[in-house]
């Protein structure tokens, strides 16, 4: 019995990293995405969530591999095997995205609580990028990220499973989209949208910095057990739910939805205020995780590709955080929304880097010399490979779109 609650404990400890990388994956524009995608096209998209959390779970468990096998950073590596150039090149790019997206999850924020409280969002901006900011200098700002994320992991899967009840969804409805693709026509460009922020090659590689970052703290850490697989399926349920909800609330209705908060808003007249609160709420904790796990992300890859340190013991890192939160807070409050030249300048920048990274990933894990007994063992490889084709297929797509389709270009 004790030798039971001892197993369950070591992997409740377990699920740190992977529990953070969902919470920053999930964030605002996620929740748009599903909601429209539930919307318009009902459950038969669901299949597409399964297929995305497949290659997701794949690299971010390659990552975990990554952090456990090597006593440098990432980025340390690359610049060992391809040079400083490329790992600078590397931390700028990660950081220019989350800069650039920064704004939406800040608007996410101040949208959720205000909706909430009937005031206007830019208090709540204010507010709770400042409290993301306080939260940073706490001595082991690395122990406060996991309990906060976990615990906002936590609040979005009440809210969503609750939202879920009201909703009473077709059941066999549901099984028909898991199991049978398909693709409704015009849903090509959802399916690209959802593809792209689901597989998040960024979020994957963050993993890498988390599991060094816990091995800093605890170095049991790395002989030990470390589950990322969980943290990236409650990121599918969580994913699942919403577009259920939408196909099951919206759709019959004919309601359409242009942001997350339109489907509380749907929400209210049909299921009474609270409702559209709990919606409200899972609203706000993909907004706030996201604020600070985003953040964290393109602070920690600025710092490293500095040199200024690649964890949050570093000063100049957390400064480098907090930074990017101002960005966004700033652009949140100046703008009101992310203005369609920053998401340009965001997805210009992300179609060069996100490519980059999972070949950068793919290479480092195939490397004996470098993984020793945690390379890429051969199915890994295979669905590696075939992720990265994807990968590369997606950012073809985007050229297309935003160099050749994008009015700001003709």
């Amino acid at each position: 019995m004790e030798k039971s609650e001892n197993n369950l404990l070591k992997w409740l400890r377990s699920l740190g990293p992977g529990m953070i990388t969902a919470a920053l994956v999930f964030g605002p524009s996620k929740m748009t995405i599903t909601s429209k995608m539930g919307a318009i096209y009902g459950y038969s998209l669901l299949w597409l969530v399964v297929v995305a959390i497949f290659f997701m779970a794949i690299f971010t468990t390659m990552a975990t591999r990554i952090g456990v096998a090597t006593e440098q950073s990432l980025l340390a590596t690359v610049r060992q095997k391809w040079g400083r150039g490329a790992a600078v090149a590397m931390g700028i790019g990660v950081f220019l995205v989350a800069s650039s997206f920064q704004a939406g999850n800040s608007v996410g924020v101040g949208i959720a609580a205000g909706e909430l409280f009937h005031t206007s969002p830019v208090p709540w901006i204010l507010f709770f990028n400042a409290l993301a900011i306080c939260l940073l200098f706490f001595r082991s700002f690395y122990s406060v990220l996991e309990k906060t994320m976990i615990f906002l992991i936590v609040l979005m899967l009440l809210s969503f499973i609750t939202t879920l009840f009201w909703a009473k969804p077709d059941a066999a409805e549901m099984a028909g989209g898991l199991v049978t693709p398909e693709v409704p026509e015009g849903s090509l460009g959802l399916i690209i949208a959802f593809t792209a922020s689901c597989f998040s090659i960024v979020g994957a590689l963050y993993q890498a910095y988390l599991i060094q970052e816990r091995i800093r703290i605890n170095p049991a850490v790395r002989h030990g057990r470390n589950d990322s697989i969980t943290g990236i399926i409650l990121l599918g349920v969580m994913c699942l739910i919403v577009i259920v909800c939408a196909a099951a609330i919206l759709k019959p209705q004919g309601i359409s939805v242009t942001s997350a908060s339109d489907m509380a808003k749907a929400l209210e007249p049909l299921f009474g205020s609270n409702a559209s609160a709990f919606f409200l709420i899972g609203l706000f904790g993909a907004a706030f995780s996201s604020v600070i796990g985003n953040a964290s992300v393109g602070g920690t890859l600025l710092g490293d590709a500095l040199g200024l340190g690649s964890n949050f013991s570093s000063k100049q890192v957390r400064y480098l955080v907090a930074l990017v939160m101002v960005i966004g807070a700033f652009v949140a409050i100046r703008f009101g929304k992310l203005p369609l030249e920053l998401i340009v300048f965001a997805q210009s920048v992300t179609i060069f880097v996100v490519p980059f990274i999972g070949t950068v990933m793919y290479l480092v894990a195939n490397d004996a010399s470098i993984m020793g007994d945690k390379v890429n063992k051969p199915f890994v490889k295979v669905f590696a490979g075939l992720g990265l084709l994807i990968i590369f297929a997606l950012a073809l797509v985007n050229v297309k779109e935003l160099f050749f389709n994008n009015p700001l270009f003709k």
